[in-house]
């Protein structure tokens, strides 16, 4: 019974990781359940308390649209804000409360997605990624911010189109849609640099190659801005801009982790170099005497000739 119930206990014990960070694939999906099992529940769990306050929110994502009540009526410069369908109102109580539970919870959602790809980088790269993440979730709040900055100057411009002695009419749905597809967007686009970087620390791009995609990148970033953003120039700038700025920085941190990379590896040489050999002769001892083998009277293994078995 003592022997079962130490093989009982052996059976519990976890299997120790690979200090290298080696799984198999059963293990890679099993992580990635495990990782994304945490960061909805995060999301959850914040989208359920912000349900409580989802009047304050719906309140601060709508406050950028102009109100007819404090414009003239019939400029084209304001609209009325309303709501069609008996399930809209609990609709969009939803949408708000789950697009705060995604921007509140990005810190612990972004820390799993690094924890999903941390064992496959080296103890020092870890060191290193880890304080880039830090940037992570303050970079996508940033992202947010900038969108939520942007609506109140780029909607005046967008209702400017309207023809002359006519009114808006704009569904709360309509503009939580464009309030949270704009902040997601810009959101997700203010981690390019953090996702640069993490792909330099992995070794996967080297900071050279990505100073060789700057035209391509800047060209990308302009077209990814025009697409996502409103119709006026402002909104693509107020995007594109910093976007690239992050881009160029990325860059240069990517460069300067290679420097030191190559400081810690040594000078490397190209693959139809030859290394520097010391070709020098140097001095031979002179040979030393044998110390002749013992006989078998002795006790000592018997041996012919004076010459031990080496030899």
């Amino acid at each position: 019974m003592l022997k079962a119930a130490r093989n009982g206990d052996q059976r519990k014990e976890k299997p120790q990781r690979d200090p290298e960070g080696r799984m198999s694939l059963v293990e890679h999906l099993r992580e990635l359940r495990n990782r994304l099992a945490i960061g909805v529940l995060a999301i959850f769990v914040v989208t359920v308390v912000a349900m409580f306050f989802a009047k304050d929110i719906m309140a601060l994502l709508t406050d950028p649209l102009p109100n007819c009540l404090e414009e003239e009526p019939g400029s084209g410069r304001c609209a009325d804000l309303v709501q069609q369908g008996l399930t809209s109102p609990f609709t969009t109580y939803v949408k708000v409360s789950l697009f705060t539970g995604l921007v509140l919870a990005s810190p612990v959602w972004l820390y799993q997605l690094w924890a999903f790809i941390a064992p496959g980088l080296h103890q020092n790269e870890k060191r290193y990624s880890a304080a880039v993440v830090a940037f992570g979730a303050p970079l996508f709040l940033t992202g947010v911010y900038v969108a939520h900055w942007l609506l109140p100057r780029a909607i005046p411009v967008l209702l400017q189109f309207t023809p002359d002695n006519a009114g808006n009419l704009v569904t709360v749905s309509d503009l939580l849609d464009i309030t949270v597809r704009l902040a997601i967007a810009f959101g997700f686009a203010f981690e390019l640099p953090l996702v640069l970087v993490m792909l330099n620390l992995g070794g996967v791009v080297s900071g050279r190659r990505m100073l060789g995609w700057w035209r391509g990148m800047v060209m990308g970033i302009a077209i990814f801005a025009a697409i996502v953003t409103p119709t006026d120039p402002m909104s693509m700038l107020a995007l594109a801009v910093p976007v690239t700025a992050l881009y160029f920085v990325a860059t240069g941190i990517a460069l300067l982790n290679d420097r030191r990379r190559g400081r810690a590896a040594g000078p490397e040489l190209s693959d139809d170099e030859a290394s520097d050999l010391d070709l020098t002769p140097e001095p031979i001892d002179a040979p030393g005497r044998v110390t002749p083998p013992r006989s078998p009277g002795d006790g000592g293994p018997r041996r012919g000739g004076g010459f031990d078995d080496v030899t």
